[in-house]
């Protein structure tokens, strides 16, 4: 079933608005609030996650318990299907990337400035570091949209995937410093073996040689962050040139982009053959 949930997850979000409808974070960032402005709760970031992370997916776990008992788990089907849906990250990649594209396309420095920073709150000093940081915007919503979401989708079910994305949730939208160390912590756990799994996909599918040498020295560092290694393996691994601007910058986004592509089609392809053999 995890299999199958997985396929229709990818036609739902190219081909249909089910995954706007579905992603509605207002009630939960309500609560967020809420409970960051009571004095109980403003000191106790660990507590604001038990009630917000911990007793949403232990109440998911509960009634997929019920659901798995009738007509051989199927009436479980599409709690599995909705809750992949709105653990897949926000807004759209694409759409984001266009007007920088446009303006690197035209040359046009300072608009492409203005819409970085607007659009990927990216900031930089010169074009080559703005090019950088776009680039590693593109590698890092790729992996912690998708990648990492059916990874654990498929490892331990739809419990994990609501995790994963509650505690980006609270990382992001989190008003207190400690919180958002707190969900931090939490979600760099979750992502040290996806994002190194996907390095590895990229070393299948790119350059593997320079892969290699990156992972020789990041392998088993905890303190590098899932950001900053899959921005460092995405690059080495596409061999996008030297960052400009211009059509060269476009044609480095769009390197990146295949190689994304061609990495997921790797992942499913050995959840495809785990289905089977497994």
């Amino acid at each position: 079933m995890s299999f199958l949930v997985l396929l229709l997850a990818v036609w739902i979000e190219k081909f249909s608005a089910l995954r706007q409808r579905v992603q509605r974070d207002w009630p939960w960032l309500s609560e967020l609030s809420r409970l960051e402005t009571n004095p109980r709760f403003a000191a106790r970031p660990w507590l604001i996650l038990s009630v917000l992370v911990l007793l949403p997916v232990v109440l998911l776990a509960l009634m997929l318990v019920v659901l798995g008992s009738v007509f051989n788990g199927w009436l479980a089907f599409p709690v599995h299907l909705l809750v992949l849906i709105y653990s897949l990250g926000r807004g759209d990649l694409i759409a984001a990337l266009g007007p920088f594209r446009d303006a690197c396309r035209r040359g046009d420095a300072e608009a492409a400035v203005l819409v970085a920073e607007r659009d990927m709150q990216v900031e930089a000093d010169n074009s080559e570091q703005l090019l950088e940081g776009v680039q590693g915007y593109l590698l890092w919503q790729a992996y912690q949209s998708f990648f990492a979401v059916i990874f654990w989708y498929f490892l331990l079910g739809p419990v994990a995937a609501l995790a994963y994305r509650l505690l980006a949730l609270a990382a992001e939208n989190g008003k207190t410093p400690a919180l958002r160390d707190a969900a931090g912590q939490l979600r760099h756990a979750f992502d040290w073996v996806p994002v190194r799994l996907l390095a590895a996909s990229f070393a299948l599918v790119g350059n593997f040689v320079a892969v290699s040498r990156v992972m020789l020295h990041e392998l088993l560092n905890w303190n590098i962050s899932a950001a900053q290694l899959i921005a460092k393996v995405g690059c080495v691994a596409s061999e996008v040139p030297a960052p400009a601007m211009g059509a060269e910058g476009v044609t480095s986004l769009d390197v990146l982009w295949e190689l994304l592509i061609r990495a997921a089609i790797v992942w499913y392809a050995g959840f495809a053959l785990w289905t089977l053999f497994v």
